[in-house]
């Protein structure tokens, strides 16, 4: 049986933020709530997905683009069951 999916592709730092705040969003989770699954403060989260400029995460996604190659984040849909890497 296929595990429905949502995808976002992802040509930038800023929309990789974006596929954070929608994977959180799909999986009924607040920033406090992630944050704290992450050990991170609420207001670094909250930066990532307003996609606060990530000098190194923008020079390597255009690096891929340049090499031909497309970054994709696929997540399973709301409902769906995962395994998670703790």
């Amino acid at each position: 049986m296929v595990t429905p999916t949502r995808s976002y592709a992802v040509r930038r730092g800023g929309d990789l933020g974006a596929a954070v705040a929608e994977a959180r969003r799909a999986r009924g989770l607040s920033q406090t709530e992630l944050a704290a699954q992450l050990g991170v403060d609420r207001t670094y989260l909250s930066a990532i997905e307003r996609g606060r400029s990530n000098r190194l995460m923008n020079h390597l996604l255009r690096a891929l683009r340049r090499l031909g190659a497309e970054v994709v984040v696929t997540w399973p849909a709301p409902g769906a069951t995962e395994d998670g890497d703790g």
